[in-house]
């Protein structure tokens, strides 16, 4: 009787090899880590960066918009990694699409239920996940070749990278714009009779890509391998 041959397929379970990898092998991690930094989605592939602008003037909408947008990634990239095999090649954008606008509707819904002034604030920008450029990319290029595991992994990890430097923009337009963060004063009444002012200039637009721009420049002096060569 013949051996079995090493290479037989094993029984897979959600897309996993029985005998796979560990589910935060180092392959798995950098999913979650390479977002962060070198493979940043606005900063380094300039992705999203319209949420930039509109949503960053105060820290808590920003917040909320992060999480939102990776609610809707982490979710959509799961549901079209586990349909991949059943999605005709001529139709997955618009099941993409359809898999996104649900779950989008679905987050938007519950923060009409339980956070209604921040979904008010954020109006229609709660509505425009669905043609973010990073959640159909990510579906694309990502969640339509890969397991669910990864695929989750994939979408959490872009979105916290997508979530980061809204947040971090936030924070500084709100800051250095208005003296408070999350609605609360702090820079003290001391410094304000110093003769400091609050940069009105950081609650417009503009300061919005400025800002991104000096982080930007940041993250490249210090990965230099980032810097484009002409």
């Amino acid at each position: 009787m013949s051996k079995k041959n090493n290479s037989e397929t094993k029984p897979m379970i959600f897309f996993l090899n029985e005998e796979k990898e560990p589910l935060f092998s180092k392959k798995n991690r950098a999913l979650l880590t390479d977002p962060m930094d070198d493979n940043n989605p606005i900063t380094v592939q300039v992705l999203g960066v319209c949420s930039a602008l509109a949503i960053t003037v105060q820290l808590k909408p920003a917040i909320v918009m992060s999480l939102s947008v990776m609610v809707v990634m982490a979710a959509s990239n799961v549901i079209i990694s586990l349909l991949r095999d059943l999605i005709p090649n001529r139709i997955r954008i618009i099941v993409q699409l359809v898999v996104v606008a649900s779950m989008v509707i679905l987050v938007d819904q519950i923060l009409r239920a339980y956070a209604y002034d921040v979904s008010k604030e954020l109006s229609i920008f709660i509505g425009l996940i669905i043609t973010n450029c990073i959640v159909m990319g990510r579906l694309e290029a990502f969640a339509l070749g890969n397991g669910v595991w990864r695929s989750f992994l994939d979408g959490i990890g872009n979105a916290a990278g997508y979530g980061f430097i809204l947040i971090i923009v936030a924070f500084f337009r709100e800051l250095l714009g208005s003296g408070n963060l999350l609605g609360y004063q702090v820079i003290p009444d001391m410094i304000y009779e110093m003769g400091y002012v609050n940069n009105g200039l950081m609650l417009l637009s503009p300061m919005a890509l400025i800002t991104v721009g000096l982080y930007i420049w940041f993250q490249r002096s210090k990965n230099r391998t980032l810097i484009e060569k002409n």
